[in-house]
């Protein structure tokens, strides 16, 4: 890959409730700040927690189409439509410059879900800017996620926002059903945890040590909301600018935190 571009930030963003998507909320205005302050990009890479797959895979169509990947929400929440174009040269051009693992092209399975869309119709509402979705692996370790981020790391010398999509603190069964409830005490020990290591850059306890604890175990009782974390703090540089660009706990046990490096 070509690196001699000035490189685009990287962005962590804790998408949590689907209906943000259609509300106006202090986290959907700190999106569509940042719409407004990231430097253009050509296309947009989305590694969202709603894509669990065997094997890593890609979007490779020329329009991928808008997937509801919920139930029980509001027919407005359902007429949602995020017609961003596909790049399938960008999907080509990332599977032949990974050397770390095999990376399938998708033409028709999957397309856009609301990991993604529900973020970007704040940050690009026009959806004119291309969009490729990656998939997480699940048979593969947390190792293997940060290095396949580091692998991604060029991409943003190309013109490519690389975006995670998950959340940090993500138990549903724990969750209290109003929106403002108090935090659960573990969920808040947890997410503070994981923001002292990224401040401090020492990752190795996120990918190694995540869940030794009880507030861990609590706020990662599955692993595809923390994995696109991975991603991110693998495709940062060690000189980037580091922003906590959002924080706080819905509805008890979710955290919103999102955060960017490079920005």
């Amino acid at each position: 890959m070509n690196i001699k571009n000035k490189c685009l930030p990287v962005l962590f963003i804790g998408h949590g409730n689907p209906m943000n998507a259609i509300q106006q909320n202090r986290f959907t205005k700190k999106l569509t700040e940042l719409g407004s302050i990231i430097p253009t990009p050509k296309s947009i890479l989305c590694i969202s927690a709603h894509w669990t797959t065997t094997g890593t895979m890609l979007t490779h169509m020329q329009n991928p189409k808008t997937i509801h990947d919920f139930y029980g929400f509001p027919k407005k929440l359902f007429d949602v439509q995020y017609p961003a174009p596909g790049n399938p040269s960008l999907a080509e051009l990332i599977k032949t410059s990974i050397k770390g693992t095999k990376i399938k092209l998708d033409d028709e399975e999957w397309g856009l879900d609301h990991g993604t869309w529900s973020v970007l119709t704040h940050i690009y509402p026009m959806a004119a800017i291309p969009v490729v979705q990656m998939s997480l692996d699940m048979t593969k370790s947390s190792e293997y996620h940060f290095k396949l981020g580091q692998e991604l790391n060029a991409l943003r010398a190309e013109g490519v926002l690389i975006i995670g999509s998950g959340n940090i603190v993500h138990n549903l069964s724990e969750m209290d059903s109003h929106p403002v409830g108090k935090a659960y005490d573990w969920a808040i020990e947890f997410d503070e945890w994981v923001k002292q290591q990224i401040t401090t850059r020492d990752y190795s306890l996120l990918i190694n040590q995540a869940t030794k604890t009880k507030s861990g175990k609590l706020s990662i009782p599955t692993w595809e909301h923390w994995y696109p974390l991975l991603y991110i703090l693998g495709s940062s540089d060690p000189t980037d600018k580091l922003c906590f660009e959002y924080e706080g706990i819905d509805h008890g046990s979710i955290s919103m935190r999102c955060l960017s490096f490079g920005l």
